[in-house]
């Protein structure tokens, strides 16, 4: 009898067992399923060198030097390092937090997060897209350079004597402001690279010689990409670390150029008055959340191959470190140069040094055709520019690719039969839609594109997303999951910049862009009113999908509106799905070891 009541007891746990078991079946089965099918980066240093190579680009290069200088020099280190810590740390952990954990896309793990503003994860998702259209144009100037760079005695932007120079409009070097003589290196970005027309009226016909590096830009773009991270976490170890011995070899050489030391001066030099300028606050914030590539998806959709234990914390401290500390060391390379330039033609530092693309495809090209050894040190830039651009381009492309994996993989796979096809399909409609920038008007198009995407619906994206992680789904399930994947809860200084300083500063950002907004131009060409509204159209084709995406969802919804609305700011993230499955290990043991005791 006692062997019999024994056998029951032990017969009835196993069965209790077994239905808490099949309870969490369900679960257990989806998250396996979703570790298996998604692929995860071969080690942490891939994902940390595509990181690093996605927020260093172009920027770091062309519009940090610039923005230093022209707010305060020195002076503009405490505005831009506040902002790097009140903003861009705790935002990339934030980004980091929500792609590791939920090993989604922006648009689903922004649905589950919170339902009520899940078209802020359509709206990352689009002007991710629609960077991607445009940042290849960079990439293909970059290649013209290059190409033009190889095997040649004297450098052709250096001279008067071309076929695209204006008769007697074109200097040898730097004339100055007060002139009316164009550089020989402008006349060769202006006319022989852009074919510059008069203004977006006139867009004239296609560059053929760009069209063929664009082609060639997004060839390159493909083959990186078309195995997802298992290739583009290959080819990292090379486009993100080969920039930095070059920068380094760059300023070595520079520093021992005659006048070097009076440009570096000129960027560092504080002007402490700057300071109290809302503008030079404005800037240091834009420059962050463009560099950190924060609000674009990127980061999320680079996070959610990661496996999920992966430390997060330090991963976006060092992505964010670097990205400073290259912004810095690119400012060195660049205003030693300038300085070398201001001593050769006796002009001011100021009238040399210059904003945006004409930094890097004007200024330096005139600077390398006066180098020593200017046959090695021109394709070495150009090929650094090359890397800086196609690591920030792989991930804008794969934002998009991962999207429609996850909302459409179930269809849109069998029907193109394998996943490189995919990758392909997406290169080729945004190189299609590349296509008017290379026209002879195309940097006007260009321009107006990028002040409408990456200025003005880049704000209203942050301060959404920001909302939405840390004020709807709240600091509390925030801190939450990173318990869960690295063990321990966030500290004091990440918490309070999520709840108090990250949504005050984004907001008056925000704000003040809006009251401050001036109309975009290119040098002196100043846009038509049509223009205008197509720029403004521009930035409603990524913004918009927040209000649509809250009205859905409080449509869908039942009952009285508030009732809808409560359910819409409800998130449907499972926060107990690890301590779950950890219990199924638990009871998976505890059935084994039952059934191993009837085992005579």
């Amino acid at each position: 009898m006692d062997f019999g009541v024994g056998k029951s007891q032990g017969t009835s746990d196993t069965r209790d067992c077994e239905l808490k078991h099949s309870d969490l079946k369900v679960i257990g089965e989806r998250t396996a399923d979703a570790e298996a099918q998604r692929p995860t980066w071969s080690g942490r240093l891939e994902f940390i060198l595509a990181t690093v190579g996605y927020a260093v680009g172009l920027g770091n290069v062309w519009r940090f030097p610039y923005l230093c200088y022209n707010s305060g020099g020195g002076a503009f280190m405490i505005p831009y390092l506040t902002m790097v810590l009140l903003c861009g740390i705790p935002l990339l952990f934030m980004e980091f937090t929500i792609g590791q954990y939920t090993r989604l896309g922006p648009v689903h793990a922004f649905t589950k997060i919170c339902p009520l503003l899940k078209g802020v994860g359509l709206a990352t998702v689009v002007i991710s897209f629609v960077v991607s259209t445009y940042y290849n144009v960079l990439i293909s100037w970059a290649l013209y350079y290059l190409f033009n760079s190889f095997g040649v005695e004297t450098l052709p932007w250096k001279s008067c004597n071309n076929t695209w120079n204006a008769v007697g409009n074109c200097s040898s070097g730097f004339p100055g402001n007060n002139t009316h003589l164009q550089s020989a290196s402008q006349q060769f970005f202006d006319h022989r690279l852009l074919k510059k027309t008069s203004g977006i009226e006139e867009l004239g016909g296609l560059c053929w010689e760009l069209f063929g590096c664009l082609l060639f830009a997004w060839v390159i773009v493909y083959l990186c990409i078309f195995k997802g991270v298992k290739s583009t976490g290959k080819v990292v170890y090379f486009t993100a670390v080969f920039p930095y011995f070059i920068l380094f070899a760059l300023l070595i050489n520079n520093v021992q150029l005659p006048g070097a030391k009076n440009g570096i001066l000129y960027f560092v030099t504080p002007v402490w008055s700057k300071l109290f300028e809302v503008k030079v606050w404005l800037n240091a914030a834009s420059q962050v959340f463009n560099s950190l590539g924060i609000a674009f998806g990127s980061m999320i959709s680079m996070a959610s191959y990661n496996k999920f234990n992966n430390n997060i914390c330090r991963d976006a401290l060092i992505v964010s470190l670097t990205n400073s500390f290259t912004s810095i060391l690119a400012g060195f390379v660049i205003f030693s140069a300038v300085g070398y330039m201001s001593h050769i033609h006796n002009l001011p530092v100021e009238n040399i040094a210059t904003d945006g693309p004409g930094l890097v495809f004007v200024v330096y090209p005139e600077v390398l055709s006066t180098m020593p050894l200017f046959q090695l040190w021109a394709p070495l830039f150009f090929i650094m520019l090359l890397c800086l651009g196609l690591d920030s381009q792989f991930a804008t492309v794969e934002v998009a690719v991962t999207f429609i994996k996850d909302e459409f993989g179930g269809k849109v796979l069998p029907l193109l039969k394998r996943e490189e096809l995919l990758a392909l399909a997406v290169c080729i409609v945004c190189f299609a839609l590349g296509i008017p920038h290379i026209t002879k008007g195309g940097i006007y198009v260009f321009q107006l594109m990028d002040y409408y995407t990456a200025v003005v619906s880049l704000m209203f994206l942050a301060f959404f997303e920001i909302v939405a992680v840390c004020w709807i789904f709240g600091i509390p399930r925030v801190s939450l999951m990173i318990k869960k994947m690295q063990g321990k809860s966030p500290n004091i200084y990440f918490r309070l910049c999520w709840l108090l300083l990250c949504p005050m500063l984004v907001l008056c950002i925000l704000i003040s862009s809006i009251i401050q907004y001036t109309p975009p131009h290119y040098g002196k060409y100043m846009y038509p009113v049509w223009a205008e509204w197509v720029g403004w159209g521009i930035s409603l084709v990524s913004i918009i999908w927040i209000p649509f995406g809250a009205m859905q969802e409080i449509y869908k919804n039942k009952g009285p509106f508030i009732q809808r609305l409560k359910t819409a700011m409800t998130p449907t993230i499972d926060l107990d799905v690890v301590d779950q499955l950890q219990e199924k290990q638990n009871l998976d043991t505890l059935a084994s070891e039952k059934l191993l005791s009837l085992v005579p």
